[in-house]
């Protein structure tokens, strides 16, 4: 019990600085389940200066975009949050609503509004960039009568500045 206790408490009290402006690229597939034609995805995203930073916990503002080889686009924008450990380690999330457009017909998502949510989990190295890997869902919400969604599966390389 007290292995427990301590774990918990260096989750949620340990402390990383991470108060810069990031950039990360993502390269991976794109996964349209029984529908569409999946291929390869390539994702741009952009992270202002966090706003909350409190213990292992970053939140900002951020911007996305996302093109398949299909000929998908997906430009959104939105909140994302950084949780991050002194080792290095860190899990990200975000929730990006915005504007999408299928390349292809059957890629349809059943709607032009789509919003983005991301989790990756990655390593940041001593001199502030990481890598990570990350699965990110397209769906309307249910706000369209058809909302198959789709998903994306990449590897990230992010860099501060």
């Amino acid at each position: 019990m007290n292995r427990i206790c301590v774990a918990i408490i260096a989750l949620f009290f340990g402390t990383v600085s991470a108060s810069a402006q990031e950039w990360a690229i993502g390269l991976g597939t794109s996964d349209f389940g029984d529908q569409g034609q999946d291929s390869v995805a390539v994702d741009l995203e952009y992270r202002h200066t966090p706003f909350v930073e409190k213990r292992v916990l970053s939140v900002a503002w951020g911007a996305n975009v996302g093109v398949t080889g299909e000929g998908d686009v997906f430009i959104g924008g939105g909140i994302w949050s950084r949780w991050q450990w002194d080792s290095g380690w860190f899990i990200d999330n975000s929730i990006m609503p915005g504007l999408y457009e299928e390349g292809t017909d059957g890629n349809s998502l059943g709607s032009g509004f789509e919003i983005r949510s991301l989790l990756g989990v990655g390593y940041q190295f001593d001199n502030g960039h990481a890598i990570s890997a990350a699965i990110s869902h397209k769906s309307n919400a249910g706000l369209a009568d058809n909302n198959p969604g789709m998903n994306v599966y990449s590897l990230r390389y992010h860099f501060k500045f």
